[in-house]
């Protein structure tokens, strides 16, 4: 099948590295214009420059703001905004996987959490719905992990909050739904990405990062770790025309891995 974003604008933010930008790339080679949304500039120059590369033709914007604040937030769409006009596509994937045992998650790590994960995500789309409504047509993913359908012990913060964010999900689906607004969420198992290297490295295990794959796709029914470009493939679907009648669905891109459907 395939798939068209042309007159489509996104804005991803973590846009700067790994599924972030995946779904750029995917969005962009679709014809869509995209804005990567991420705090760190060094990262975001590179990473636009790499799909400028790859794809002269396309429509790009990097935007450099700190969506944990308010003032963070309205600054990444103003300045997405004005570089590439209104907003149809937003996804919410900026996030970190920050967890511990649940005595010594202090309330600063809670509300840092809450701020980047589910905060960032109200008022990104405080910000664009409005406009999607009024348009009759927008798309919203919230990037989760498979913790929000089966948090597990040690799991605070993150689990929380994704499980939050996927109850806002539901919670948007059915008020933009008679708006032609369509709202999902994407769950995470393990995918290859920049996170996955750093739980590598921080590990401090002596075997290779090939092993450390390897060792992990053992508990993944289809025995390997996802990719990022299968991911964003699902979220290009999901914005697409062909994806018009998938909302309120918080669908697990796991391999098989989560135990909750």
């Amino acid at each position: 099948m395939q798939i068209s974003l042309a007159g489509r604008t996104a804005l991803i933010t973590g846009g700067s590295k790994g599924l972030g930008l995946a779904m750029a790339r995917a969005f962009a080679g679709a014809g869509g214009a995209v804005a990567m949304v991420a705090r760190g500039e060094e990262a975001l120059k590179a990473a636009e420059a790499k799909l400028r590369a790859e794809l002269p033709e396309a429509k790009l914007a990097a935007v450099s703001a700190d969506i944990s604040t308010e003032a963070g937030c309205a600054q990444a769409v103003e300045t997405a905004v004005a570089a590439l006009g209104p907003i149809d596509i937003l996804v919410n994937n900026a996030g970190t996987s920050q967890r511990g045992p649940f005595l010594q998650v202090t309330d600063a790590l809670w509300q840092a959490d809450l701020d980047l994960k589910l905060f960032a995500a109200i008022r990104l789309t405080r910000a664009v719905m409005p406009g999607m409504q009024e348009r009759r047509w927008g798309r919203i993913i919230n990037v989760l992990n498979v913790g929000a359908k089966a948090p597990p012990g040690e799991g605070a913060p993150t689990a929380v909050s994704r499980a939050a964010g996927m109850a806002l999900t539901k919670v948007l689906s059915h008020e933009g739904a008679k708006h032609n607004v369509l709202v999902n969420a994407l769950l995470v198992g393990i995918i290859e990405s920049d996170q996955w290297v750093r739980r590598h490295a921080a590990e401090k295990r002596n075997i290779t990062w090939e092993e450390w794959k390897a060792e992990q796709g053992k508990t993944v029914p289809l025995g390997r770790l996802g990719k990022a470009e299968e991911f964003a493939a699902t979220a290009l679907f999901l914005c697409s025309e062909g994806g018009g009648y998938i909302t309120g669905t918080a669908l697990n891109v796991d391999g098989g891995r989560s135990p909750v459907v």
